[in-house]
């Protein structure tokens, strides 16, 4: 066989992720494309703990603003003075190439596991045998890890399970796709392996992963795959369903949607409640938020060494000296970060007797100021969003030794450090000056908390049981005791009003109708409140189906009152106002219009036709998922065909680059 290839199989190669094969003969046979494969790598201990670290792919800080405290904006949670294309129908458009539809991390995972695990059995690793055998369980993880983010991208996927021949038939072979529950299916397995050799204490401490890390993926896992299936049950983004594009396309295909939801419930219980029993809550001092200097619960998240914490089962280390820092601090300290908390998602805190803000002896003292918004709520609030007046540094003082303080939210300002909604966001903050200054941050990252354990457990039990269980109620107690407010979780469901929520929280519908259970909708503001600033309120707003009703409705993001007494603030010196209206005629406007809300709208400074989300979040129901690239339809067609690839589109996507979704 020839030792070249044609250039239509190089593009295969590089778009399906198999980058570096130049012959025929099978991977494993060359060397990987790494700096770190020689040919002797991989037959110690040091080998298998360096290549499988660089394998690391987690979310953590990094960047400029506030680093993963960002990753909910673009939700009905938090923003930016930016917008995600995903909210406006046609402007997400199918990409010519690229996108997610991607293998290079898949395969580094699959050579590990082809070359580490035969060489292990055999004993033929060098080092101490528990540690190797706990290396072996990360390549497991990482490999259930990275197939994770490719069902959340893209539903069905090919699983593939070792590296491949540079044969275009093998490789066209390799790449049809597999149903999601399948999917699914085989990352649990790679997580129950994982589970049988990681160490509790890893080597490397809570810097590296460890068991009670893949127990807790392995809950996420199955709680998303059972709530995607329950939630979208009938529709074509679930195999099987109704013009699911997989149907004549898939070999031996065969499931029963409701026994796959239980498994995967099973799973998530079994999973989250090992974790949840094994794994306590950091302690809450409950402070007001004015110094929280001195409280676990928020240093947990903004602390330069997170080990002692044992809710953090997994963290990123910075260290500045050694040129591994971030800027995180910097701007969450300083200023706003370009990100806000959305009316929506403050309005959904509790007040600290549990009960709505909107319901009878709620003692609500209105949201005229910010210190007043955050009076008697639960404690998450107060100790996750600034307020005017809050201290920000213990180890400095302005020069007359005063304390330095939180002024008030700069929402006119440069949009880099802008308070966007003047709701500005408070976890992950520092009071030191030192990871204040520039990109000299060293404060942690969390990659995996317990706390989602517990309420993991809760909904999946919830859903299996249909009603609260005993380890259930536990669990919620501890959450809600933690929080500072009343534990009475069924005074909470009494008082609540599904069509007051639904104006401030998007998991109050799902497939596009109000719910009606009032227990698993509290079960969802529980994980909204928690999660707070953590990267999870997409995913779970996916999984949920609870983004159908914005194509008939669209939902304008709000933020604080500014036209109220706040107003006060944004003066001159001579009295006028620094505050211009949207549409002021000869001016450039820098808040919305009074006329329109009390409330600023941040999309509506801008009200002409270039705005395209001047009109609020929309949607379309192919969003649910992500297009797949016209390139990788031409590589594995018939003579480059797109249409007679051995792929398939997700649902509402054209074979066409640059259109948007058909609806």
């Amino acid at each position: 066989m020839k030792r070249s290839l044609s250039n239509k199989l190089y593009a295969a190669l590089a778009f399906l992720g198999f980058l570096g094969i130049t012959s025929c003969n099978e991977f494993l046979d060359r060397e990987p494309l790494s700096n770190v494969t020689p040919s002797n790598y991989l037959w110690s201990e040091e080998d298998l703990a360096a290549y499988t670290i660089g394998r690391y792919n987690f979310p953590t800080h990094g960047g400029f603003n506030v680093g993963t405290h960002g990753n909910d904006n673009h939700t009905d949670n938090q923003m930016s003075s930016g917008f995600a294309t995903r909210w406006v129908p046609g402007e997400w458009r199918v990409p010519q190439s690229g996108g997610s539809w991607d293998f290079g991390q898949i395969r580094q995972t699959n050579y590990f596991l082809e070359v580490a695990v035969p060489r292990w059995k055999q004993n033929k690793i060098t080092g101490n045998a528990v540690n190797v055998s706990h290396y072996i369980g990360e390549g497991y993880f990482l490999r259930a890890y990275e197939y994770f983010n490719k069902v959340q991208a893209l539903g069905d996927f090919p699983i593939i399970k070792k590296t491949l021949p540079d044969q275009m038939e093998a490789l066209v072979a390799a790449s049809k796709r597999r149903p999601r529950n399948e999917v699914a299916r085989f990352i649990i397995a790679d997580l129950d392996s994982a589970i049988q050799l990681l160490r509790v204490s890893p080597p490397g401490g809570k810097n590296r992963i460890s068991q009670h890390a893949a127990l807790l993926l392995k809950s996420r896992v199955a709680l998303h795959e059972a709530t995607w299936l329950l939630y979208h049950k009938g529709t074509a983004h679930v195999p099987g369903g109704p013009n699911w594009p997989g149907a004549g396309k898939v070999e031996n295909f065969n499931i029963s949607i409701d026994s796959e939801i239980d498994y995967f419930l099973t799973q998530a219980m079994d999973a989250s409640e090992k974790v949840a029993d094994a794994v306590p809550l950091v302690n809450n001092t409950k402070d007001n938020g004015y110094n929280s200097s001195q409280n676990p619960y928020v240093t947990m998240f903004a602390d330069a060494d997170m080990t002692k914490y044992s809710e953090v089962l997994l963290w990123r280390k910075y260290d500045p000296s050694q040129g591994i820092n971030h800027n995180v601090n910097h701007y969450i300290n300083q200023n706003g970060g370009n990100t806000g908390f959305t009316r929506g998602l403050v309005d959904n805190f509790l007040m600290k007797n549990g009960l709505p803000i909107y319901a009878a002896g709620s003692e609500y003292q209105g949201d005229d100021y910010i210190a007043t918004v955050k009076a008697e709520r639960d404690n998450r609030l107060q100790l996750f969003m600034k307020a005017p007046g809050e201290l920000r540094y213990t180890d400095r003082t302005n020069s007359d030794g005063s304390p330095i303080l939180e002024g008030n939210p700069d929402i006119i300002g440069l949009a880099e450090t802008r308070y966007v909604t003047g709701y500005a966001i408070k976890k992950g903050f520092s009071y030191l000056w030192s990871n204040s200054q520039g990109s000299m941050g060293s404060t942690g990252s969390i990659v995996f908390r317990a706390v989602e354990a517990y309420l993991n457990y809760m909904e999946a039990s919830y859903l299996k049981e249909k009603a609260i269980n005993g380890k259930a109620a536990q669990y919620w107690r501890a959450i809600r005791e933690r929080a500072g407010v009343n534990p009475d979780f069924e005074l909470t469901i009494n008082a609540t009003n599904i069509r007051e929520e639904a104006k401030n929280d998007f998991a109050a519908y799902s497939a596009g109708n109000l719910l009606s259970d009032m227990t698993l909708y509290n079960i969802r503001r529980e994980r909204r409140l928690e999660l707070v600033a953590e990267g999870l309120r997409f995913f779970d707003l996916k999984r949920w189906r609870a983004l159908d009703q914005l194509k008939t409705n669209p939902y304008i993001v709000e933020g604080f009152k500014v036209w109220g007494p706040m107003e006060e603030w944004y003066k001159n010196s001579d009295g006028t106002s620094k505050l211009i209206e949207a549409g002021t005629p000869g001016k450039t406007a820098n808040v919305s219009k009074r006329s329109d809300s009390e409330y600023l709208r941040p999309y509506q400074v801008n009200l002409t036709t270039s705005n395209p989300i001047r009109e609020g979040y929309s949607w379309a129901y192919a969003h649910y998922l992500e297009p797949i690239a016209v390139q990788h339809f031409i590589i594995t067609g018939n003579a480059g065909d797109a249409g007679a690839s051995a792929i398939y589109q997700n649902p509402g996507w054209p074979l066409q680059a640059n259109a948007g979704a058909i609806e």
